[in-house]
């Protein structure tokens, strides 16, 4: 069976001072999940980042891109099994430790407002993240690890490969990624998604490389060559970095598929790889100049 895929659907959340909001999550016999929003009391704020469920799921509001339908292509190449290699996983607070700083949370305030994740580029805040996480008209705004919120706006966007660059202003010092190559990554190895899911800013989950080269279709544009992990990826991760045990970016998380009713992780998510990632910010640098 083939699953159906999507980009989240965004769930309003009511975030005034204290209150604590139930998030309107499709019936699953669980009780609602309750969130504490005092942290962000201005808005209300829907989540980017990758839901993909077996029935179309609805948000409130204008969704547009990011109710955008994903399928799984089913004719994608499947990983080597040369390439199936096993990484010792050791002490992993080492690396969270050296790539939470370069970790952002980017938020969109307007009429279609938007959380979601992003990735230091350069030191004086420059950003990259998912194009579906900064599509919604408003204003931008990225959110640093140490909780610092800085004002910014979209530079480029490459809505075929679903990456944006955002640049944050009166920010220096920072500290950029650092990309690995595609030809570093095996299926088997150990790695983090770092990210802001479900609006959880500084998560970090751990698993492995599950597949290579797998294709999603948006419905209106294919991602292709996507990296597949069982590290457990959920709304507002998108953006965030896929890391291996160097520290370093393998992939730019974005989309999950999720089973019946859930639209948590089910241990498939997808990421942007390092090499594909890297070529289009050279062009949207370039396009931006």
């Amino acid at each position: 069976m083939t699953d159906l895929l999507s980009r989240p659907a965004l769930d309003d959340r009511t975030r005034d001072a204290g209150e604590r909001v139930a998030y309107d999550l499709p019936p699953t016999g669980l009780p609602p999940v309750m969130w504490d929003a005092s942290r962000d009391p201005r808005w209300k704020r829907r989540i980017a980042g990758g839901a993909a469920i077996l029935a179309l799921i609805a948000g409130g509001g204008g969704g547009g891109a990011f109710l955008a339908e994903h399928y799984l292509i089913g004719d994608s190449t499947p990983a080597s099994a040369a390439a199936t290699t096993i990484t010792e996983t050791g002490d992993l607070a080492p690396i969270v430790a050296t790539v939470q700083p370069s970790v952002v949370t980017v938020l969109v305030d307007g009429r279609s407002s938007s959380l979601g994740s992003g990735v230091v580029l350069s030191a004086d805040g420059l950003v990259l993240t998912n194009n579906h996480v900064v599509a919604a008209d408003g204003t931008v705004s990225v959110r640093l690890s140490t909780g610092q919120t800085a004002p910014a706006r979209v530079i480029a966007t490459d809505a075929t490969h679903d990456l944006a660059l955002v640049q944050a202003t009166g920010l220096s010092g920072l500290t950029p990624v650092t990309f690995a190559t595609d030809g570093s990554v095996a299926v088997g190895d150990t790695v983090l998604a770092f990210g802001a899911p479900l609006g959880l800013e500084g998560t970090v989950t751990s698993g492995i490389v599950s597949a290579l080269d797998r294709s999603v279709d948006t419905g209106g544009e294919k991602l292709t060559g996507l990296l597949q992990t069982d590290a457990a990826i959920n709304q507002g991760n998108s953006g965030g970095a896929l890391v291996d045990t160097s520290g370093r970016v393998v992939g730019i998380n974005v989309a999950i598929a999720t089973a019946g009713d859930s639209t948590g992780s089910v241990g498939l998510g997808f990421a942007i790889p390092a090499d594909t990632v890297t070529a289009v910010v050279a062009q949207l640098q370039a396009q931006a100049r």
